[in-house]
C-alpha cells in the first residue's frame, strides 16, 4: 500500500501558513479547523511544518503567551516528507523513528497533502479487518473433501 492510497481515501483538504504569520494566528486556525498541523509554505515551496508540539514549545519558551512570535521561529524547518509512491511500511518506520505525527506529501516540489499517524494507523487497521473478513469467508467456504479429512486423521 502506498501514500497515494491513503490520500485517495482521506481527501485533499490542505491547511497552510507562511513563516511570516504570527504563531497566534496559526494556532487560531488550527483550533478553528480542529487540526494538529499546518504546512509552512514560502514562495510556493514547503519550508517547514508547524504542529501543536511546536506551538506548545514556543508558548512555554515565551512565558506562556504567543507574544509576537512568528511561525518561522516556532516551526520545524526540517520535517519528514514522503511522496505519493512511498510505501506505507516506510512511512510507519520514518514516523516512529522521528516521533512524527504529521508528514507532508510532496511530488515534484508540489504539496499533495498531509498524512497523519492516525491516517496510517487507520489504514493498517482497515486493511487488517478486510484481510480477516476475506480469510474467514475463505475458511467458511472451504470444500469438504480438501484438507478437512486429513486434519481429522492426524
Amino acid at each position: 500500500m502506498k501514500v497515494s492510497d491513503i490520500l485517495r481515501v482521506k481527501g485533499s483538504t490542505l491547511y497552510t501558513t507562511t513563516p511570516e504569520d504570527t504563531l497566534a494566528d496559526a494556532a487560531q486556525l488550527m483550533a478553528e479547523k480542529d487540526i494538529g498541523s499546518l504546512v509552512v509554505i514560502s514562495h510556493g515551496l514547503v519550508v517547514g511544518m508547524l504542529t501543536f508540539r511546536e506551538v506548545i514549545q514556543a508558548t512555554v519558551k515565551n512565558g506562556g503567551t504567543f507574544g509576537t512570535t512568528t511561525v518561522y521561529r516556532a516551526m520545524d524547518s526540517g520535517p519528514l516528507i514522503c511522496t505519493m509512491e512511498t510505501e506505507l511500511d516506510e512511512v510507519r518506520r520514518m514516523m516512529l523513528e522521528r516521533h512524527a505525527r504529521y508528514m507532508p506529501v510532496i511530488n515534484n516540489r508540489m504539496l499533495m497533502g498531509v498524512i497523519s499517524f492516525y491516517d496510517v494507523a487507520k489504514t493498517v487497521v482497515d486493511s487488517q479487518n478486510f484481510e480477516n473478513k476475506m480469510l474467514k469467508a475463505y475458511i467458511r467456504d472451504w470444500p469438504e473433501g480438501e484438507g478437512g479429512d486429513a486434519a481429522a486423521k492426524v
